[in-house]
């Protein structure tokens, strides 16, 4: 599918952002601009792209969904994302959420286990020209030591509980942000900041419904 940006969509997004987004509450001036300069039309496949500014997820493949736009937004918004951060994405999906937050931050790490949804996630942030984004095919419940420690972990598919390497691949003052709980039932988003003496505080956002968290 084709990445290129088509200014039939413009209208769309526009009215995304103002209606779903800004619409909800959410404030954060760079989180709402990266909304409106991403486009997510072309993380979508062609034959589901009439909805990609529907308010609701939409099915990209492999049973895999891209998350609806105001949950985007939020969880962007949540983690607090910093010019100079460096951040651990699990479950790449279509790369739309890792294209948002690489507007944000110094660099992606991004993991998927489909091999199918990374290759394709791949052609499209390279077709948009994201250079400071980086996509590996595996499982992303052992996060990335190789990268950490991170400033900000995402997780954007549901475990039943959050792994721990995630947690200790955080830096002191880092945000992790993940949907926590049982498959295809009701999860609770949970925002975790850590402090500078490695304490974890939780907090419970909201209910949410992720697809799971799957491993090999």
């Amino acid at each position: 599918m084709s990445a290129q940006d088509d200014s039939s969509y413009d209208a769309a997004r526009e009215a995304m952002v103002r209606e779903q987004i800004a619409g909800r509450g959410i404030r954060d001036r760079r989180v709402l601009e990266a909304l409106r300069r991403v486009p997510r039309h072309s993380f979508i496949p062609a034959a589901e792209r009439a909805r990609a500014y529907d308010d609701g997820p939409v099915p990209i493949g492999q049973g895999q969904t891209i998350s609806q736009p105001y949950i985007v937004a939020l969880m962007t918004e949540l983690v607090r994302p910093q010019p100079g951060d460096r951040v651990l994405e699990v479950g790449t999906g279509s790369g739309y959420q890792a294209a948002v937050l690489a507007r944000l931050v110094r660099h992606v790490y991004t993991i998927e286990l489909e091999e199918t949804l990374a290759r394709s996630a791949t052609a499209v942030l390279r077709e948009l020209k994201f250079e400071n984004i980086t996509v590996r095919t595996g499982d992303g419940y052992g996060g990335w030591p190789e990268h950490a420690p991170f400033d900000i972990v995402i997780v954007t598919a549901a475990p039943e509980h959050i792994p721990q390497p995630l947690i200790d691949q955080l830096k002191p003052g880092g945000r992790l942000i993940v949907p926590v709980g049982p498959r295809f039932s009701v999860q609770q988003l949970q925002l975790l900041e850590k402090d500078a003496n490695g304490a974890i505080k939780t907090t419970e956002v909201s209910p949410v419904m992720f697809v799971p968290l799957r491993r090999p």
